[in-house]
This record gives structure tokens, sequence and C-alpha cells, in this order.
């Protein structure tokens, strides 16, 4: 590989950006739909869980202990639901999740990403199946533990796939549906909780075992969709590589696109760990947006918001339809506002949606801290005109972390990292990611304990935080080709200082064992 002995050795070394050829086919729609479904799982997932928790037959069955602290609404407001049991029901999943990503990452590279998506389906399907007929809390658990399951393998390949399937001038676009189906799917629970809630016994049976609908679509999905070309090619079928890209592309002329994917594979190929190698400075820019970008998403509290929605309505004094009718319409907010997103980010770039985002969000999260500091204590409720204003201030908040952090908390890392890294990093990001939603979902009914309005300026406080990061330390990715990314951060302020420390490092590294290998008597 041409292009000098430093950037051979991490991504593509020639620019071959500019002769990119092909169109948006429906093919390449089609593949990119099917693939997204899996992100409608995390949703639904994501906002069932909340709604199942506020159902009385459920709770009764379950949780009587906090089913019991309910019905006794004199205690304080903030602290009605701090059960770790129930916190529990909802995060021993990220947890499963999390050990599921690291085995999937193997899995993604050696044998495709199609088998990951396959595998997360199945999976799914067994969790859905285990948790609608549940009868006791261990049954209960190991459902949600295989939802986990299928949830680590999902995330960890339909960002991958969508990246790779995508033209560059589209990536950011395509890569969102996962995050379109996400917020679909929070959507479409809060409307299935809205209706089971009415069904007394077994209306939380129904809403946990519908997660098998979007299970059965992503496994077959996964047997019909086609292989990545880059997958294809890494996994040494080069032939049948370039007839997908060329079908994807719709155009013969790839020759462009295939040299670089061929040279991405023969170097992907030559690294046989790839999470050592991700460890090297040269890569540590790419290691630093793996490990804050989907910390960050998590500690912009979106989750507690969406979660615990009907708790968090129903602790400000909302009665039950109520909350879920705020729920369902938070739900609706962000599913739109991720549109908007995907309409923008090739046109704007991923920067300026990510920092006027942020800026959006915190300025919410203080409001929403003021309202419930000033006009929510103990054991009073919220007057109607304050509620309303907290309904329409969360909405803005989830609309803004919509068009921003949501997608592309997601879709950055899943386009920095060069061929030989990229299951490990996407491995790296999915973990993070379902590591802090653990820890957030675990102790997010504590800290409303604890910390009461105060959570909320503690989201505002790692927003700011986040914004500037974004602002400082990352470079625009939009345009720029997925197998050409490591000549961007060589050109970043900061990261070509970290990466030129490494280039001179290597080779005063060669220059001692070249000095080393000489003969006697040729110095």
């Amino acid at each position: 590989m041409g292009g000098g002995s430093f950037t051979a050795t991490a991504g593509v070394a020639k620019e071959r950006a500019e002769q990119y050829e092909g169109k948006v086919t429906t093919y390449v729609i089609i593949a990119c739909i099917v693939a997204a479904v899996g992100g409608s799982i995390f949703g639904y997932d994501i906002g069932i869980s909340g709604g199942v928790t506020s159902m009385d037959a459920f709770l009764k069955k379950f949780f009587p202990s906090v089913y019991e602290k309910k019905m006794h609404s004199h205690e304080s407001n903030y602290c009605k639901f701090n059960d770790q049991g129930l916190a529990a029901f909802t995060s021993s999943l990220y947890l499963a999740g999390l050990v599921a990503t690291l085995f999937a990452s193997p899995v993604t590279r050696n044998y495709g990403r199609r088998i990951s998506i396959i595998c997360g389906g199945i999976a799914f399907l067994a969790g859905a199946i285990i948790n609608a007929s549940a009868v006791n809390f261990a049954m209960l658990l190991l459902g949600r533990i295989m939802l986990g399951v299928g949830i680590g393998f999902g995330n960890q390949a339909i960002p991958l796939y969508l990246s790779e399937m995508a033209p560059t001038h589209l990536r950011g676009g395509l890569n969102m549906m996962f995050q379109l189906a996400t917020t679909l799917g929070i959507f479409s629970a809060n409307m299935v909780n809205y209706g089971t809630s009415k069904l007394d016994q077994w209306g939380w049976r129904l809403s946990l075992g519908l997660a098998a609908a979007p299970a059965i679509l992503m496994t077959v999905g996964g047997i019909l969709l086609p292989e990545t070309p880059n997958s294809l090619i890494e996994q040494g079928s080069k032939e049948k590589g370039r007839k997908v890209l060329e079908r994807i592309r719709g155009t013969r002329n790839v020759d462009a696109e295939f040299e670089d994917m061929i040279d991405a594979s023969e170097l992907a190929n030559s690294i046989k760990h790839p999470f050592r190698n991700i460890l090297e400075k040269r890569n540590r820019p790419q290691l630093v947006m793996a490990i804050f970008m989907p910390m960050f998403q998590i500690l912009t509290g979106i989750n507690s918001i969406l979660f615990y929605a009907p708790v968090l309505f129903q602790s400000m004094g909302f009665k039950g339809n109520a909350s879920l009718y705020s729920s369902a319409l938070t739900g609706a907010v962000l599913a739109l506002s991720t549109l908007v997103s995907i309409a923008t980010v090739d046109r704007l770039g991923r920067r300026v949606l990510l920092i006027g985002g942020g800026i959006q969000m915190i300025i919410c999260q203080v409001i929403v801290g003021i309202i419930l500091g000033l006009k929510f204590g103990n054991d009073q409720e919220l007057s109607k005109g304050y509620s309303i204003l907290v309904v329409v201030v969360v909405c803005l908040f989830v609309a803004a972390f919509g068009w921003s952090w949501g997608p592309l908390g997601w879709t950055v890392p899943s386009e920095i990292f060069p061929l030989e890294t990229r299951s490990a990093g996407q491995s790296i990001t999915v973990a993070v990611n379902l590591l802090f939603t653990f820890i957030i979902a675990q102790s997010f009914l504590s800290l409303l304990c604890g910390l009461k309005f105060g959570l909320f300026l503690f989201f505002a406080g790692w927003i700011t935080v986040m914004t500037v990061f974004v602002y400082i330390f990352l470079p625009e990715t939009k345009g720029v080709p997925i197998e050409e990314m490591m000549l961007m951060w060589q050109r970043h302020w900061f990261w070509k200082k970290i990466i030129s420390e490494n280039q001179e490092e290597e080779e005063s590294y060669g220059r001692q064992r070249d000095s080393l290998t000489l003969p006697q008597g040729t110095h």
C-alpha cells in the first residue's frame, strides 16, 4: 500500500474520494430500512419498561412493596418508586447487553454483519416470549437478560451495516435510520402501553410480548439482506464483494471505492488483535470518541426521562392516563425531531447539530429544575399551568436530543474507525452506552429521591461539558469517505500532535531496529 510508511498503517493512505461514483439505489434504501428495524427493538424496550412498571397489575404481581408505596401517596413525591428490585428489572437488560456486545465483536468481524443481526433477532424473540409468559421474578429477569443479548448483538452490527452500505454523501442520513427506528420503537411502545393499561390483568403481558414483532422482522431481514461489501472483502470474497458494491451503488464504475476497501481489508486481516490495536496511539482519537460519545449521550439524562416518563409525570401529580399521554407525546416529539436530523446532517454537518442541540438541552434542563425546585415540594402537586409548562419544556428537551445527540451519538462512532478496528470500536461504543444506561437506570430512582429537582441541574452540568468537548475535539466528518477517516484526524489541530508523536516514535523505533539488524562493518 502506497502513501508513506505511516499513513499506510492506519486506515487508507490515498485520497480517492473524488473518484467515488454511485447513486442512492432502491436496493440500499430497502437494505437500510430492514436493518434499521433492529433499532426499533431497542426503542420498544426503552419505552415499554417505563409504562409496564407503572401498571398496577404488574406491580401487584412482582413488586407488591412498590405497589403499597404507590398507594400511600403521602410519602415523598420524589421517592414513590424507589425500589432496587424494580430498578433491576429495567437495568438487568443493559448489563446483559454489555456482556453480549463483547462477544458480538468477533462474530461481526469474522462471520459478517448479517450473522450478528440474525443472532440478535433470535435472542430478542426468546426474551419477548419468556417475559410475556413470566410467572415469577426469576422468569422476568431471564427474559430481560435474553432481550439484553439481542440488543448487544443488534446494536453492535446494525450501525456498522448502515455505515458500510450507505454512499459517502448520504452516510449520516442513512445511518440515522437506526436512531429513527429507535424513536419509532419508543413511540409505538408508549402507544401500546396506553392501550394495554386498560386491560386489567394481562395488559402488561401483551406489552412485553409484542416485542416479538420487531424481533421476527429483524431475524427475517437478517436472513434476506446482502452482506456489506466491506465485510465480504474482509472475509476474502473479493468478487462477491465487488458484485454487491456494484449493485448497491447502481454502477459498474466502482474502482476507487473498491480499491479503498481492498486496501482497508488487507490491513484489517494483518491485524489479529483489534482490541489491542485500538489502544495504540495512532487510534487514540477514535478510541476517545468511542468512549465519550456514547457516555455523553446517556449523560444528557434522556433515558431517565424516556424510561421513567410515566413514573416521572405520575410523581408530579398527573393521574395515571395523563402520565401515559405525556410520555406518548414525548415519544412522538423524539421521532419527529430525528427526521429533522436526517434531513440536515449531511448538509449542516455533525458539529453544528451537536453544539446547537446541546445548548437547547442545557436551557431546558435548567428550566425544569427551577420549576420543580420552586413549585414542587415533598407532598405538593404542581398546579395545572406549571404541569403543562414542564411537559412543554421536557418536549423541547427531547426534540433537541432527537436532532443532535440521539442519532449522532451512534452515527459518529460508527463512521470514524478504520476497517481493522471497526467492529472492536463499535463494541466499545455499545458497551459504554449500555454501561452508562445501566448505571443511570439502576440509580435514577434513588438519585431522584436524593437529589430531587437537583437531578435536572446535574444533567445540565454534563450537557455543558459535552458541548464544550465537541467544540474543541470533534472534527467535522461530513462528506469524508469511511475508509479515509484517518486523513481527517491527521489534519485536526489537536489530534495531529498525538498522531505525529506516534509517527516519530515508530520511525525512531524503525531506525533502531534497522541499525541492530545491519551486519557489523556496514555502519
